[in-house]
């Protein structure tokens, strides 16, 4: 059975992009011509999760608004005859339908994922954040679902960075005897402090039994 489950957490309050995310969630900020938020939903439909749950945080309606069909905005666009916006709006209704938890205080990631708990119960899932943005043409989710289809377990998707962007991401540090197998998370290190140069990018099939290691785990830096 494939993997149905997608969890995008989106409580974050988005202080790096202040003052723009004080009354706008940063995942609504547009990126050319859509909110942040879409690509990521396009991504884990793309990749074929039917399930997608949304973990968002108090005054983020607007992102459950954008997915919601708005049949006055519709008609209003037929009558003027503005096919290629309306096509736009009607194409969102073709996403799967998104389910919300809410976070109430925005506590990082691992509670975040934490949240999903209930709603994904025994079953592996995908977790896609939303500051990593790729092209749901990418082989990447394709590669993923098939190494975990052959090894089970969870699997992570580690991107090369150089040494002076270190600092700013979770840098994998991989077994001597197995370079494919990630033996540690280290969170933020500095250069010297780093076991590599791999950063991960955000997207994640995660077994069940994660949730009872973030219950015992406590929070880290950022």
């Amino acid at each position: 059975m494939g993997i149905k489950h997608a969890v995008i957490p989106a409580a974050g309050l988005g202080t790096r992009f202040l003052p723009a995310t004080k009354a706008i969630p940063k995942e609504m900020l547009p990126v050319v011509d859509k909110p942040a938020i879409q690509y990521v939903v396009e991504e884990a439909h793309s990749a074929g999760f039917t399930d997608l749950l949304l973990i968002t945080g108090h005054n983020k309606g607007a992102l459950v608004d954008h997915f919601s069909q708005s049949a006055e905005l519709e008609e209003t666009l037929h009558a003027r005859g503005d096919e290629q916006r309306l096509a736009a709006l009607r194409h969102l209704n073709m996403l799967p339908a998104l389910h919300t938890v809410i976070q109430a205080r925005a506590r990082g990631l691992g509670d975040a994922v934490l949240h999903a708990a209930e709603h994904v119960g025994d079953s592996p899932f995908a977790v896609l954040l939303g500051d990593d943005l790729i092209e749901p043409s990418n082989l990447l989710w394709q590669e993923m679902l098939h190494v975990h289809r052959q090894y089970g377990g969870s699997v992570l998707a580690l991107m090369e960075v150089p040494d002076s962007d270190i600092s700013k991401y979770g840098i994998a540090r991989l077994s001597p005897s197995n370079p494919a197998q990630v033996i540690d998370l280290v969170e933020k290190p500095s250069k010297a402090e780093a076991p590599s140069n791999l950063a991960i990018i955000g997207r994640y099939l995660l077994s069940p039994a994660i949730f009872s290691i973030l219950r015992d785990t406590s929070a880290g830096k950022g």
